[in-house]
């Protein structure tokens, strides 16, 4: 190991950390400079300017605020362990560390959240900002921090914000980061101080991402344009309680007690934990949990069939959104997750495991950052001993366990965001017959080498910011919305506003730290209490071999005419939500007599047990019956379940449409002896979907084209991808017409959000449809050589077609070449300048192909869009299996590395053995972090 050195907080980072991996870097920086050598910045960006940025990992530095000395004990992949004698350090530290290796993504994500993109990046992020500006997260997080938080977590952000200041002291932009080197050459953008309410707006961005089912509303509004309600009621299938389990299945509402009450494994109610929280009981309100089509509110004060211009406004709402830089998902579409636990009577050590892999956008560096928290002896004053995965840019461990119990978080897709339409008179809006006046403030939007630009942002009394003011296609919304005669005259339109439980002052932060140190369920329950926004399914396990879910959150109720699945006419109070659901009465369960929990988006409670509507919009329980049976085969065949057993779950790529469609496939008669080449694939295959599978590649193509020919050509130009172009019947036709009055629409959506995506909402469309072999679904025209149909086999045929030349055209004739993961392809791209910036930055910070197994709600969940093709969109972000017995035999991935720094040797180390399925060794106790570490750094007072 190289000599100590030392260093003041400021200096320049010295040569003692920087030796290991120095000839392999060295290499890449001068591949590096010979490709943009020979344009003018090549002379600027010299091989200094890379590694200035690079971490400095042994030695010691001097930090001004800490009390006492913090060891950072790093392994052979850059992880950090941090050791301390009080929380300040503690989480000092933590800020300093994480600064170190992402920086730049966390300057980022602050002006993202505080809607200042246009700062750092210029006139082309102003939209962007206008948008973010409108939501005002910031603004809620400054509240919140003010008004809301506990002294102690304002004291832990405090000091976490100290120890990134101590990290950026005495810096400058391009010693910090490449990326900022790239940006000096256009602006002289600079970094400015952290601050608390930094750190505090990122679970702003997260709670967006993970919001719900607003997508759902829009997209179901948009559809009316082109398809009738039971249309729109076959392409959104109520949940299959019958055949997918719910993840609460021993437990129920007590309408005498206004409790939820869990059955424990002895078969007595476990009860409630707490005093309750939340502003009001709630209303009852239907709990079918599966969506009504066109909306159950849609006849009571508006109507969407035929409106164009509510058709625009969506439309250009849904641009928007698609547009905003994607922070934890992919906008709040298509997100998934897997976590299930099993108790320790079905495990080979006796004591409980509990898997998660949070399935999120593909993003560089991962949204995650692995890390431990140690304090050195647990006292009043050093409170922490916890590892798992942080969002760099704050404080505490999101995911992951402590000394005493372990959790895991999939979201819950619980409804917490409603869109209104509101009729605007004058300088204010209609509510219940009177003119209510908007509240308005002045922002203004710097612009790195522009002019700045002022917006005037409006909301209503309730809080409600009018979305509809931050689009040009907007600005008159619903000029010509269709209304029933209860609705007020539209006069200028109608905007469109939004309701969101985030957009209130919140206690997420507190919630973090209570959980970091909860030590039983009892304790973790309690901390779940302050887990308000977003609500997320929260899974548990401890040392004394309890097993546990709950779910959190601030959940609004409605009334009997508002189930939150399309926009509300927001002039009528009958549409206000009535109140939240209280803690106590929220589904939970603990130690459930079958020995498992398991959780994956799917419904949350049987409708049966409960008296609430929690969303119209669940995922469809396609990967948690997977993983249920998974279990069930491995305990009723009379063994007992492994970590690796855990971690071969997670790699399941089994197809689950493909079970329910090949026997069909298989049966259809085809001419042309090249397509019954393809077919004979599926003869004996298994459905699992392995990278190097012809017929998971043959599979996936007939399955993209049968919703392209059934749902996708039918759906109206909002949903389709852009570029896209069809020849349609026009809106107001009223019969059949001819191919001379057909009109020409192309696609507005971006790939990666169009419809129908192939998700498992689409196989639940199918499988409802393959016992209607004549229903319309099944039609497609003519297209040139290839033959229409008229029914389910011919347009199977026509799929099986099409899918061989597609194939063909992108893969080969050669039908032994084929490969599903020559299709589905994993690409890494920096979040900022790797997907805008010139193509020489592009090849310098981007990474990949991977040639990935798994699929579209598959358990190993690399997700893809059939809509726009076969490329990876969002995957298992990271994977864990915590061993509750033995924590240093849990085992972790993440998607890519601990650095930010596009030529560490961290930067992208672990995404290899992610792809392969492996998972690393996870110190956490002294003597196994002493035994894997690599470097030690000390920061001293």
């Amino acid at each position: 190991m190289p000599p100590n050195t030392t260093a003041t907080a400021g200096d320049k980072p010295g040569k003692s950390g920087r030796k290991k991996g120095r000839k392999a870097r060295l290499i890449v920086i001068i591949l590096v400079l010979a490709v943009i050598g020979g344009i003018a910045y090549g002379g600027y960006w010299s091989v200094s300017t890379v590694r200035a940025s690079f971490p400095q990992t042994t030695g010691e530095i001097k930090l001004d605020g800490l009390a006492g000395p913090v060891d950072v004990k790093r392994d052979g992949y850059g992880i950090p362990q941090v050791y301390a004698s009080s929380d300040e350090d503690l989480f000092m530290a933590q800020g300093y560390v994480q600064a170190q290796d992402r920086f730049y993504e966390m300057d980022v994500r602050r002006h993202m959240t505080s809607g200042r993109l246009s700062e750092m990046f210029g006139k082309g992020q102003v939209k962007n900002d206008e948008f973010l500006r409108t939501l005002g997260w910031d603004r809620v997080a400054k509240e919140e921090y003010d008004k809301v938080l506990s002294a102690s977590t304002k004291k832990y952000l405090q000091a976490y914000a100290k120890g990134v200041n101590a990290y950026l002291k005495g810096r400058s932009a391009e010693d910090i980061s490449l990326e900022y080197a790239a940006l000096g050459f256009t602006n002289d953008y600079k970094p400015t101080e952290w601050t608390p309410v930094d750190s505090v707006s990122w679970l702003k961005a997260m709670a967006w991402d993970l919001r719900g089912n607003m997508k759902d509303e829009i997209d179901r509004a948009l559809m009316t344009s082109r398809l009738g309600p039971q249309q729109i009621a076959d392409l959104y299938p109520a949940y299959p309680y019958s055949r997918n389990q719910a993840i609460v299945q021993e437990g129920q509402y007590d309408e005498l007690t206004g409790e939820f009450e869990s059955k424990n494994d002895s078969g007595s109610s476990s009860g409630s934990s707490g005093s309750s929280s939340g502003s009001g009981s709630g209303s009852s309100a239907s709990s079918s949990g599966s969506s009504t089509g066109s909306g159950s509110g849609s006849g009571s004060g508006t109507s969407t069939q035929g409106s164009s211009a509510l058709q625009g406004q969506l439309a250009g709402l849904n641009g928007v959104l698609d547009d905003l830089p994607e922070a934890v998902g992919v906008n709040g579409n298509g997100i998934g997750s897997n976590s299930w636990v099993v108790a320790g009577k079905y495990t080979i050590t006796g004591k409980p495991l509990l898997a998660n892999d949070p399935h999120l956008t593909a993003s560089l560096p991962s949204v995650w950052y692995q890390m431990g928290l140690h304090c050195r002896s647990i006292s009043a004053t050093c409170q922490y001993d916890v590892t798992g995965y942080t969002f760099a840019g704050m404080p505490g461990v999101v995911i992951g366990h402590n000394q005493n119990i372990a959790w895991g978080m999939t979201n819950s897709g619980v409804d917490v965001t409603d869109l209104y339409l509101e009729k605007i008179t004058g300088d204010g809006y209609e509510y219940d017959g009177k003119v209510r006046p908007f509240t308005t403030r002045e922002e203004t939007i710097k612009v790195a080498g522009g002019s700045s630009k002022k917006i005037v942002v409006r909301q209503t009394e309730d809080g409600m910011p009018l979305l509809s003011d931050r689009n040009d296609e907007l600005v008159d919304v619903g000029k010509k919305a269709g209304v029933t005669s209860a609705a007020p005259d539209r006069g200028d339109g109608y905007g469109v506003a939004l309701k969101w439980t985030a957009l209130e002052p919140g206690t997420t932060m507190d919630a973090v730290f209570a959980m970091n140190k909860a030590s039983d369920w009892e304790s973790f329950r309690d901390a779940a209490k302050l887990f308000d926004v977003p609500s997320q399914n929260l899974i548990y396990a401890d040392t004394k071999n309890d097993i546990g879910y709950q779910l959190p959150g601030k959940i609004p109720t409605r009334g009997k005419n508002h189930d939150g699945s399309i926009p509300a006419p927001g002039w009528d109070a009958k549409y206000t939500w009535t109140g939240y659901l209280k803690f106590d009465q929220l589904p939970y369960e603990y130690n459930p007599a079958r020995g498992y929990i398991v959780t994956a988006n799917q419904a949350v409670v049987d409708p049966d047990a409960y008296p609430y509507t929690l969303t119209t919009d669940w995922g469809y329980g396609t990967r948690s019956q997977r993983i249920t049976d998974l279990i069930k085969q491995k305990i009723e065949g009379g063994g007992k379940i492994s970590t690796d057993d855990m971690r071969q779950m997670q790699l399941d790529s089994s197809s689950e449409i493909a079970k329910l469609l090949v026997p069909r496939l298989l049966k259809i008669d085809l001419d042309d002896p090249d397509v019954r080449e393809a077919q004979k694939l599926l003869q004996g295959w298994d459905y699992t979907q392995d990278a190097d599978s012809a017929a998971a590649a043959y599979f996936n193509a007939v399955w993209r084209n049968i919703l392209k020919l059934g749902f996708g050509n039918k759906l109206p130009k909002e949903l389709r991808v852009e570029g896209q172009c069809l020849w349609v019947d026009p809106v107001n036709s009223t019969g059949p017409v001819d191919d001379t009055q057909k009109v020409r629409e192309c696609g507005t959506r971006d790939a990666d959000q169009a419809q129908p995506d192939g998700g498992d909402r689409w196989f639940e469309v199918v499988r409802n449809l393959m016992d209607k072999p004549k229903s319309d679904w099944w039609t497609t025209p003519r297209s040139g050589t290839r033959p229409g149909a008229t029914d389910r086999d011919g347009l199977f045929k026509r799929a099986l077609i099409d899918a061989r030349w597609e194939l063909t055209a992108k893969l080969g004739k050669d039908m032994d070449t084929w490969s599903w993961g020559r299709l589905h392809r994993l690409f890494l791209k920096n979040q900022t300048l790797g997907t805008e910036g010139p193509d020489f930055l592009r090849y310098i910070l981007n990474r990949g192909p991977w040639k990935l197994s798994g699929g579209e709600a598959s358990v190993n969940a690399t997700g893809w869009n059939a809509a726009g093709g076969y490329n990876v969109v969002w995957v298992p972000s990271m994977r864990m299996v915590v061993n509750l017995d033995d924590f240093d035999k849990s085992k972790w991935i993440n998607l890519s590395g601990a650095s930010g720094h596009a030529f560490s040797a961290h930067y992208t180390d672990q995404t290899g053995k992610w792809a392969n399925g492996e998972l690393l060794d996870w110190s956490f106790t002294s003597k196994s972090v002493d035994d894997s570490t690599s470097d030690t750094l000390t920061l001293k007072p």
